[in-house]
């Protein structure tokens, strides 16, 4: 993946596959965590994904109006959850190592990433016409996966 100088890691989709599925598909564990995931929240969809030979579900929900992905892997158990947030609301080292990524660029879209208890950030760049990812963890640098 090409880098940019400062550290910023511009990614791709790294899901080899993702289907549409019913809630009543989904294995019983998954069920039950996307029912209680879902109790203050509407759910938008569901997904299974395939990533790197492991089996993961995504159920898309909005939580006050605002977007919120929770990939659950087949026991139930969350492994991951995006958040649509704001620019301001995230760590000011975070927020700068986002806006050298974006350079001259227009950032378009933030999200927290929480993966177990590491959160680091995502935001959709706009640059020359062309779309883009930037991660970075809470401290600005690199998001590391």
């Amino acid at each position: 993946m090409p880098r940019l100088s400062f550290g910023i890691l511009l990614s791709a989709s790294i899901f080899a596959a993702e289907a549409k599925v019913a809630l009543k598909d989904l294995p019983a564990a998954v069920q039950k965590a996307v029912r209680q995931e879902t109790k203050t929240a509407k759910l938008r969809g569901l997904e299974k994904e395939i990533e790197h030979g492991k089996t993961y579900y995504e159920a898309e929900t909005t939580v006050n109006g605002k977007s919120r992905d929770i990939l659950i892997d087949p026991n139930g158990t969350i492994v991951e959850i995006e958040e649509s947030v704001t620019l301001e609301s995230l760590p000011e080292a975070a927020r700068s190592g986002l806006k050298r990524a974006a350079g001259i660029g227009k950032i378009l879209r933030v999200e927290s990433i929480t993966r177990g208890s590491t959160v680091s950030y995502e935001a959709l760049i706009e640059r020359h016409g062309e779309k883009v990812e930037a991660s970075v963890s809470a401290d600005g640098l690199r998001r590391k996966d």
